[in-house]
């Protein structure tokens, strides 16, 4: 369940903000500065892969992130320790991108990019939410693990109980004498 919590906004805010951005930029045609030219909103359409590596692959890439989303699916279910939280809010981060980007290579054969860091590629939200997500999942399975499964506590020795359990049940004069009684009247 959480990681439909994690995955639902990230792909909701990656779509909006893609449709939001695109009317934005390409009505004003030009690169939005937000911190001088280091950081700035400038509308892209990539047809390749993360930081626009392999362009006009669009076919192949749609099926090849189909296929990347099923084996996480699969990794997750059957490898990972899905009781983990840090791996549940990775996994829902890489999902929530992951499709986000994929329903734009579908839907227009291109995803839009929009936030530029000086020289690094533009990318977009769900880049970003992908990105973290596989930074946190592979920092977990390097660095933490499968997480220690925390030691059942030692039962407690109440030493009443085990000698009242350990007593043999004595029939009690109540006990007896209804004994007795149904004996007499029979």
């Amino acid at each position: 369940m959480l990681i439909a919590l994690v995955a639902a906004p990230v792909f909701a805010l990656d779509q909006l903000s893609k449709v939001w951005i695109t009317d934005i930029l390409l009505r004003n045609n030009q690169p939005i500065p937000l911190l001088f030219d280091w950081v700035q909103l400038a509308y892209h359409e990539n047809t390749g892969v993360a930081f626009g590596l392999f362009p006009d692959q669009g076919g192949w890439l749609s099926v090849g992130a189909g296929l990347v989303l099923l084996l996480l699916a699969f990794t997750y279910q059957y490898l990972l320790p899905a009781e983990s939280t840090w791996v549940t809010i990775a996994v829902g981060m890489i999902f929530g991108g992951g499709l986000s980007n994929l329903l734009d290579r579908i839907r227009q054969g291109y995803v839009v990019d929009f936030i530029q860091f000086g020289w690094w590629p533009v990318f977009n939200l769900a880049d970003g939410a992908t990105t973290l997500g596989i930074a946190a999942l592979a920092f977990h399975i390097i660095f933490i693990g499968d997480e220690p499964v925390p030691p059942e506590p030692e039962p407690v020795d109440d030493g009443l109980l085990s000698e009242l359990l350990s007593r043999d049940p004595e029939p009690t004069s109540t006990t007896s004498s209804r004994h007795r009684n149904s004996e007499s009247s029979s």
